[in-house]
């Protein structure tokens, strides 16, 4: 009798999760459509990757001799610029809670903070997802029909961009998973302190001031340690089809470190949440 009165509390239990986790999603994905500028900042994010990927292709020329450049990354150099518009994105699905008081509302209707967080990072998940696939492939196209114009033909050992290669496959996919790994670390760092300013100039600085960092360093062996750790160096390595042997980390393993700095962002966001007030 008693296994039975468990069984059905535990099964109480797993159907009050799933109630107000379809709640929290659905709350979520209401507050993120209808808010305006998020929107316009996931096209920023795109037409800005595209954009910068179409100029590089534009501008860097393969001369008869050769030029040892790698095609697919030189497509895809306008996620160095997109990543930082999809940064603020997810600081400010967050942050912007904290700053007109709604959290307080989203918490009294889901009491579960956990849940809270894991709703905003399943919806999160998907609206990046989503346009960061629409960038990487829109880059990638434009790279095709652009780069050949420049040199990078078959007569220089460049075969047109095409997802059938596995490497350029690597690199886009790896692309799409390094944005959502840029918006979960946003996501992480605005929850752990609330202000927009704040998360935004901390994403922003682990991004980009690593590798200013790494320049003023003499030393060739800090100089690598500091690339395998950084989150932007580090992770971009995914996008390497050629001369993969002079990386300061492979690339799956560089997408790992990554993802390593996004699971430390979110851990620390959960517990902060977890215990203090709204």
């Amino acid at each position: 009798m008693s296994f039975l009165s468990g069984a059905r509390l535990t099964s109480t239990a797993d159907g009050a999760w799933r109630g107000d986790f379809g709640r929290a999603l659905h709350a979520e994905w209401t507050k993120l459509r209808t808010a305006g500028d998020m929107g316009r900042l996931l096209l920023l994010a795109v037409a800005l990757t595209v954009a910068v990927g179409c100029g590089t292709a534009k501008a860097v020329k393969c001369p008869d001799s050769g030029c040892g450049q790698d095609a697919v990354k030189l497509a895809l150099t306008g996620v160095t610029v997109g990543q930082a518009v999809i940064a603020v994105f997810a600081v400010l699905a967050v942050s912007g809670e904290y700053g007109t008081g709604m959290i307080r509302t989203t918490l009294i209707a889901v009491p579960n903070r956990i849940t809270v967080l894991t709703a905003k990072a399943t919806i999160l998940t998907t609206v990046v997802l989503a346009s960061g696939t629409a960038a990487v492939l829109a880059s990638l196209l434009a790279g095709r029909y652009i780069l050949p114009g420049n040199g990078f033909t078959e007569a220089h050992d460049y075969a047109p961009l095409s997802l059938a290669d596995g490497p350029t496959l690597r690199a886009a996919v790896g692309s799409v998973l390094y944005l959502l790994l840029i918006a979960l670390i946003g996501l992480g760092v605005a929850t752990a302190v609330r202000e927009a300013a704040t998360a935004i100039g901390i994403v922003l600085g682990l991004l980009y001031l690593f590798p200013v960092v790494t320049q003023v360093v003499n030393d060739p062996e800090w100089q690598r340690h500091l690339q395998q750790i950084s989150p932007m160096t580090a992770g971009l390595a995914v996008q390497a089809t050629v001369h993969l042997h002079e990386l300061p980390i492979g690339p799956w393993a560089g997408l790992g470190v990554l993802a390593t700095w996004a699971a430390a962002a979110l851990l620390v966001g959960s517990l902060l949440l977890h215990r203090r007030d709204a």
